[in-house]
């Protein structure tokens, strides 16, 4: 497939390396860069992928290192991401006169090194910035810096005095099997974590009628304290079932099956990648309105959403009311995957030029 906009680009793509691409079970960053990649590679571009060896992808892979760093960690042959990621970068600028752009997809603690190189290097934040990572957009303002929703990077725009270029993520829905019959349970998928909030989940839920499915893990010890002690006991094989990790297939349909997803976060999310992937299989969201929450819900087509927790046990049995068909086509026109890569290509063209 020719590109879709002019001339081929030549494009780095800089993976943080925790996870293979694209993941086995939980990855939301690693997932983008899978679809990102092929998608840009099928549309003829000569996308290089700086990454574990692990990885499976239609770009040129350049090996980092020979596995990705959660698993060399688990088996203690690395102890600090720092030096990896660092290794990441500083392979793909050594080969910077070869690329029309390099895209990291790194810490903002390495935006500083884009700036030590003529060829653009952007970089797309993926969490929210605080004031170390100001500092460093306010110290290198050549640096393009790229969002991923607009709610993520308001506070610094406001700061700053600064607009950012936002590319919100998506999904290849064709990968998802959708279902438009009515759900019986409700599903949460995500860390189990407070600021998740898998409790007030099970609470809205009881509070709905309705049994609840949780999928997702703890990811270190504060987090298994507060899985041991909040969620555990609460988990009864009937109203609340845990099915632990999910990989995909398990994900899926998890998320087909569902006639709701429950979003109750208790932080501003950047983006909330799992809330389209509940879209692609048609299942409605219901969702705490904070982050992006608002820019990704359309009320009353894909869901709903209230400032508070409480508030939405009722919004379930209203969610549960909406078309499947019309939640996964409205999400997909906006959300689709080739949609982002459109909204990248296009912002690597006008960074080339500039």
């Amino acid at each position: 497939m020719n590109p879709k906009n002019g001339s081929p680009l030549r494009i780095a793509q800089i993976a943080p390396l925790w996870t293979p691409i694209p993941p086995e079970t939980y990855g939301g960053i690693e997932l983008l860069l899978a679809l990102l990649c092929d998608e840009l590679a099928d549309r003829g571009h000569e996308v290089t992928l700086f990454a574990s060896g692990d990885c499976r992808t239609r770009a040129r892979l350049e090996a980092v290192i020979p596995a990705n760093l959660s698993a060399l960690m688990s088996r203690g042959e690395a102890l600090m991401h720092e030096y990896y990621m660092s290794a990441a970068l500083a392979m793909a600028m050594a080969r910077a006169d070869e690329f029309d752009v390099i895209h990291a997809h790194l810490p903002t603690g390495w935006l500083p090194f884009g700036a030590a190189t003529k060829t653009p290097c952007l970089f797309t934040f993926h969490t929210s910035p605080h004031s170390d990572d100001e500092w460093a957009i306010r110290r290198f303002p050549n640096v393009p810096v790229c969002g991923i929703s607009h709610a993520q990077l308001a506070s610094a725009s406001a700061r700053l005095g600064r607009e950012f270029p936002v590319v919100y993520n998506g999904v290849d829905f064709s990968r998802y099997e959708a279902s438009f019959e009515r759900g019986k349970h409700l599903a949460f998928l995500g860390r189990m974590s407070p600021e998740k909030n898998p409790l007030g989940a099970i609470n809205i839920a009881h509070s709905a009628g309705l049994p609840i499915v949780l999928a997702g893990v703890p990811q270190n010890g504060s987090e298994e304290h507060y899985f041991e002690q909040h969620i555990r006991p609460l988990i009864d094989g009937e109203n609340v079932q845990w099915i632990g990790a999910a990989d995909f297939p398990r994900k899926n349909a998890l998320l087909r099956d569902a006639a709701a997803l429950l979003f109750p976060i208790q932080w501003d999310e950047p983006f909330g990648l799992v809330m389209i992937e509940a879209m692609a299989c048609g299942t409605p969201v219901v969702a705490i309105r904070r982050g992006s929450v608002g820019e990704v819900v359309d009320e009353g087509v894909t869901g709903f959403s209230a400032a508070e927790a409480s508030a939405l046990a009722p919004l379930v049995a209203r969610a549960i009311q909406l078309d499947r068909r019309a939640v996964r086509a409205g999400a997909e026109a906006r959300f689709g995957h080739r949609a982002m890569v459109d909204a990248y290509e296009s912002l690597y063209r006008r960074l080339r030029c500039e």
